[in-house]
Protein backbone atom coordinates (compact mmCIF):
# COMPACT_ATOMS: atom_id res chain seq x y z
CA UNK A 1 0.00 0.00 0.00
CA UNK A 2 1.56 3.17 -0.88
CA UNK A 3 2.60 5.82 1.89
CA UNK A 4 0.40 8.68 2.40
CA UNK A 5 2.02 12.51 1.84
CA UNK A 6 1.25 15.37 4.03
CA UNK A 7 -0.10 17.09 1.51
CA UNK A 8 -1.34 14.67 -1.40
CA UNK A 9 -5.01 16.38 -1.30
CA UNK A 10 -4.34 19.48 -2.44
CA UNK A 11 -1.74 18.45 -4.25
CA UNK A 12 -4.04 15.96 -6.57
CA UNK A 13 -6.21 18.96 -6.53
CA UNK A 14 -4.10 21.20 -8.16
CA UNK A 15 -2.62 18.71 -10.39
CA UNK A 16 -6.15 18.01 -11.72
CA UNK A 17 -7.19 21.54 -12.27
CA UNK A 18 -3.92 21.73 -14.54
CA UNK A 19 -4.81 18.83 -16.58
CA UNK A 20 -8.21 19.87 -16.87
CA UNK A 21 -7.17 23.14 -18.28
CA UNK A 22 -4.37 21.47 -20.85
CA UNK A 23 -7.54 19.36 -21.71
CA UNK A 24 -9.67 22.69 -22.57
CA UNK A 25 -7.01 24.42 -24.19
CA UNK A 26 -6.21 21.66 -26.53
CA UNK A 27 -10.08 21.14 -27.22
CA UNK A 28 -10.30 25.22 -27.79
CA UNK A 29 -7.13 24.71 -30.12
CA UNK A 30 -8.60 22.18 -32.44
CA UNK A 31 -12.13 24.05 -32.52
CA UNK A 32 -11.12 27.41 -33.00
CA UNK A 33 -7.85 27.45 -34.25
CA UNK A 34 -5.96 29.62 -31.13
CA UNK A 35 -2.98 28.27 -29.91
CA UNK A 36 -2.28 30.81 -27.35
CA UNK A 37 -3.99 29.20 -23.95
CA UNK A 38 -2.27 25.67 -24.71
CA UNK A 39 1.40 27.55 -25.26
CA UNK A 40 0.84 29.89 -22.48
CA UNK A 41 -0.35 26.73 -20.57
CA UNK A 42 2.73 24.62 -21.64
CA UNK A 43 5.69 26.75 -23.09
CA UNK A 44 4.83 29.53 -21.12
CA UNK A 45 6.52 31.87 -23.75
CA UNK A 46 5.57 34.36 -26.58
CA UNK A 47 3.32 31.90 -28.91
CA UNK A 48 5.67 31.09 -31.97
CA UNK A 49 3.25 32.71 -35.18
CA UNK A 50 4.56 30.52 -37.37
CA UNK A 51 3.47 27.39 -35.88
CA UNK A 52 -0.21 26.18 -37.60
CA UNK A 53 -2.77 24.41 -35.21
CA UNK A 54 -2.42 20.59 -36.56
CA UNK A 55 -3.00 17.61 -34.79
CA UNK A 56 0.83 16.54 -33.96
CA UNK A 57 1.76 20.12 -33.10
CA UNK A 58 -1.31 20.87 -30.82
CA UNK A 59 -0.45 16.97 -29.89
CA UNK A 60 3.61 17.60 -29.28
CA UNK A 61 2.59 20.73 -26.60
CA UNK A 62 0.33 18.84 -24.84
CA UNK A 63 2.70 16.24 -24.09
CA UNK A 64 4.96 18.83 -22.83
CA UNK A 65 2.15 19.69 -20.17
CA UNK A 66 2.38 16.27 -18.49
CA UNK A 67 5.66 16.57 -17.09
CA UNK A 68 4.30 20.00 -15.25
CA UNK A 69 1.59 18.48 -13.92
CA UNK A 70 3.17 15.23 -12.94
CA UNK A 71 6.03 17.81 -10.79
CA UNK A 72 2.77 19.48 -9.67
CA UNK A 73 2.23 16.56 -7.93
CA UNK A 74 5.57 15.45 -7.18
CA UNK A 75 6.66 18.42 -5.61
CA UNK A 76 3.03 20.27 -3.50
CA UNK A 77 2.33 16.86 -1.67
CA UNK A 78 5.11 17.15 0.15
CA UNK A 79 6.88 14.43 2.84
CA UNK A 80 5.75 11.58 3.90
CA UNK A 81 3.06 11.88 6.36
CA UNK A 82 4.73 10.79 10.41
CA UNK A 83 6.46 12.05 12.50
CA UNK A 84 8.90 13.89 11.51
CA UNK A 85 12.65 13.41 12.36
CA UNK A 86 14.57 16.08 14.91
CA UNK A 87 16.35 17.95 12.32
CA UNK A 88 19.45 19.76 12.89
CA UNK A 89 20.30 23.15 12.87
CA UNK A 90 21.77 22.96 9.18
CA UNK A 91 19.81 20.35 8.09
CA UNK A 92 17.06 22.85 8.16
CA UNK A 93 18.73 25.22 6.72
CA UNK A 94 19.04 22.99 3.74
CA UNK A 95 15.72 22.32 3.39
CA UNK A 96 14.66 25.97 3.52
CA UNK A 97 17.34 26.53 0.65
CA UNK A 98 16.27 23.79 -1.80
CA UNK A 99 12.62 24.79 -1.23
CA UNK A 100 13.97 28.57 -2.29
CA UNK A 101 16.09 27.11 -4.95
CA UNK A 102 12.87 25.53 -6.40
CA UNK A 103 11.10 28.47 -6.04
CA UNK A 104 13.70 30.46 -8.18
CA UNK A 105 13.87 27.85 -10.57
CA UNK A 106 10.05 28.03 -11.30
CA UNK A 107 9.50 31.59 -11.21
CA UNK A 108 12.23 31.68 -14.12
CA UNK A 109 10.68 29.13 -16.19
CA UNK A 110 7.42 30.22 -16.04
CA UNK A 111 7.73 34.56 -16.05
CA UNK A 112 7.83 36.09 -19.14
CA UNK A 113 10.71 38.31 -18.13
CA UNK A 114 13.45 37.49 -15.72
CA UNK A 115 15.78 40.40 -14.83
CA UNK A 116 19.40 39.84 -14.51
CA UNK A 117 19.79 40.51 -10.74
CA UNK A 118 16.78 37.98 -10.46
CA UNK A 119 19.54 35.41 -11.83
CA UNK A 120 22.46 35.93 -9.75
CA UNK A 121 20.34 35.55 -6.45
CA UNK A 122 19.29 32.00 -8.08
CA UNK A 123 23.01 31.33 -8.27
CA UNK A 124 23.73 33.00 -4.99
CA UNK A 125 20.76 30.62 -3.70
CA UNK A 126 22.54 27.20 -5.76
CA UNK A 127 25.90 28.58 -3.81
CA UNK A 128 23.93 28.45 -0.48
CA UNK A 129 22.61 24.79 -1.38
CA UNK A 130 25.91 23.66 -2.46
CA UNK A 131 27.32 24.77 0.83
CA UNK A 132 24.81 23.36 3.36
CA UNK A 133 24.41 19.99 1.05
CA UNK A 134 28.51 19.53 1.84
CA UNK A 135 27.79 19.90 5.88
CA UNK A 136 24.66 17.81 5.66
CA UNK A 137 25.92 14.99 3.84
CA UNK A 138 29.39 15.15 5.69
CA UNK A 139 31.43 11.76 5.38
CA UNK A 140 29.10 10.65 2.61
CA UNK A 141 30.11 13.32 0.73
CA UNK A 142 33.61 12.02 -0.85
CA UNK A 143 36.09 14.36 -2.38
CA UNK A 144 33.90 16.69 0.04
CA UNK A 145 36.19 19.92 -0.69
CA UNK A 146 36.51 19.00 -4.25
CA UNK A 147 32.57 19.11 -4.82
CA UNK A 148 32.27 22.12 -2.33
CA UNK A 149 34.70 24.18 -4.72
CA UNK A 150 33.34 22.82 -7.50
CA UNK A 151 30.06 23.72 -7.04
CA UNK A 152 30.51 27.10 -5.70
CA UNK A 153 32.78 27.82 -8.99
CA UNK A 154 30.00 26.82 -11.02
CA UNK A 155 27.22 28.65 -9.48
CA UNK A 156 29.56 31.84 -8.71
CA UNK A 157 30.99 31.73 -12.53
CA UNK A 158 27.43 31.50 -13.71
CA UNK A 159 26.33 34.55 -11.28
CA UNK A 160 29.63 36.25 -12.70
CA UNK A 161 29.02 35.28 -16.18
CA UNK A 162 25.10 37.24 -15.84
CA UNK A 163 26.99 40.36 -14.29
CA UNK A 164 29.24 40.31 -17.01
CA UNK A 165 26.75 40.56 -19.82
CA UNK A 166 24.88 43.75 -18.20
CA UNK A 167 27.88 45.64 -17.85
CA UNK A 168 28.55 44.52 -21.87
CA UNK A 169 31.91 43.57 -20.85
CA UNK A 170 33.00 40.41 -23.10
CA UNK A 171 33.22 37.08 -21.88
CA UNK A 172 35.18 34.81 -23.01
CA UNK A 173 34.18 30.83 -23.69
CA UNK A 174 36.24 29.21 -21.51
CA UNK A 175 35.08 30.65 -18.55
CA UNK A 176 31.78 29.36 -19.44
CA UNK A 177 33.12 25.78 -20.36
CA UNK A 178 35.04 25.74 -16.82
CA UNK A 179 31.50 26.58 -14.77
CA UNK A 180 29.67 23.54 -16.99
CA UNK A 181 32.27 21.16 -16.29
CA UNK A 182 32.68 22.04 -12.57
CA UNK A 183 28.37 21.85 -12.45
CA UNK A 184 28.60 18.33 -13.95
CA UNK A 185 31.65 17.37 -11.29
CA UNK A 186 29.24 18.81 -8.51
CA UNK A 187 25.93 17.46 -9.39
CA UNK A 188 27.96 14.02 -10.30
CA UNK A 189 29.40 13.58 -6.62
CA UNK A 190 26.48 15.10 -4.81
CA UNK A 191 24.36 12.58 -6.64
CA UNK A 192 26.31 9.87 -5.78
CA UNK A 193 26.76 11.18 -1.76
CA UNK A 194 22.62 10.94 -1.88
CA UNK A 195 22.80 7.74 -3.07
CA UNK A 196 24.73 6.34 0.46
CA UNK A 197 23.05 8.53 1.97
CA UNK A 198 19.55 6.77 3.63
CA UNK A 199 17.51 9.83 4.47
CA UNK A 200 17.22 10.29 0.34
CA UNK A 201 14.95 7.77 -1.45
CA UNK A 202 16.49 6.19 -4.29
CA UNK A 203 13.70 7.64 -6.92
CA UNK A 204 14.90 11.27 -5.26
CA UNK A 205 18.56 10.25 -6.62
CA UNK A 206 16.90 9.17 -10.28
CA UNK A 207 15.31 12.10 -11.15
CA UNK A 208 18.37 13.92 -10.15
CA UNK A 209 20.37 11.47 -12.63
CA UNK A 210 17.59 12.75 -15.20
CA UNK A 211 17.72 15.77 -14.56
CA UNK A 212 21.62 16.06 -15.27
CA UNK A 213 21.22 14.33 -18.12
CA UNK A 214 17.88 15.15 -20.38
CA UNK A 215 19.55 18.23 -21.63
CA UNK A 216 22.04 16.36 -23.48
CA UNK A 217 19.54 14.13 -24.08
CA UNK A 218 16.67 17.06 -25.82
CA UNK A 219 20.01 18.60 -27.40
CA UNK A 220 20.24 15.24 -29.47
CA UNK A 221 16.63 15.09 -30.16
CA UNK A 222 16.74 19.05 -31.05
CA UNK A 223 19.60 18.14 -33.41
CA UNK A 224 17.64 15.41 -35.05
CA UNK A 225 14.71 16.77 -35.72
CA UNK A 226 14.34 19.90 -36.59
CA UNK A 227 11.68 22.01 -38.10
CA UNK A 228 10.66 25.43 -39.42
CA UNK A 229 8.98 26.48 -36.43
CA UNK A 230 10.69 25.11 -33.85
CA UNK A 231 8.18 23.85 -32.14
CA UNK A 232 10.21 20.88 -30.70
CA UNK A 233 12.97 23.03 -29.45
CA UNK A 234 9.97 24.54 -27.28
CA UNK A 235 8.16 21.50 -26.07
CA UNK A 236 11.21 19.42 -24.90
CA UNK A 237 12.47 22.18 -22.69
CA UNK A 238 9.94 20.63 -20.26
CA UNK A 239 12.05 18.35 -19.72
CA UNK A 240 13.83 20.64 -17.26
CA UNK A 241 10.93 20.75 -14.88
CA UNK A 242 12.77 17.65 -13.61
CA UNK A 243 15.39 19.95 -11.50
CA UNK A 244 12.00 21.24 -9.84
CA UNK A 245 11.27 17.36 -8.93
CA UNK A 246 14.61 16.88 -7.63
CA UNK A 247 15.03 19.92 -5.46
CA UNK A 248 11.82 19.47 -4.25
CA UNK A 249 11.90 16.09 -3.50
CA UNK A 250 15.32 16.19 -1.98
CA UNK A 251 13.71 18.80 0.66
CA UNK A 252 11.04 16.30 1.48
CA UNK A 253 13.16 13.75 1.86
CA UNK A 254 14.89 15.16 4.62
CA UNK A 255 11.65 15.31 6.69
CA UNK A 256 10.32 11.76 5.90
CA UNK A 257 10.08 9.79 9.23
CA UNK A 258 12.72 7.19 9.48
CA UNK A 259 12.53 3.68 8.96
CA UNK A 260 11.91 2.29 12.49
CA UNK A 261 13.91 -0.68 13.55
CA UNK A 262 11.27 -4.13 14.10
CA UNK A 263 11.49 -5.90 17.40
CA UNK A 264 14.32 -8.46 17.95
CA UNK A 265 13.61 -11.94 17.39
CA UNK A 266 13.23 -13.94 20.36
CA UNK A 267 16.88 -16.04 21.13
CA UNK A 268 16.42 -19.83 20.29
Amino acid sequence: MPRRHLLATPALLIMGVYVVALVVAAVIALTTGNLGVLWWLTVFTERDKNVVVTWPNVLVLVLAGLPWAWALWQSLRGPLAGPSPELDQGTRRLRVALYAAATSWLLGSVLPYWPWWAVVLDAAVMWLVVTLFASVLGPNLEFAEHARGAGVLAYGGFGAIEVLNVLEWPVPDWLELICGVAFLIWTVLLLRAQRRDRRWQRDTVWYGIAALVSPFVVGLGGTLLTSETNIYDDAMAAVGVLMLVWLTRSAHDLANPRPQPGPLSPAV
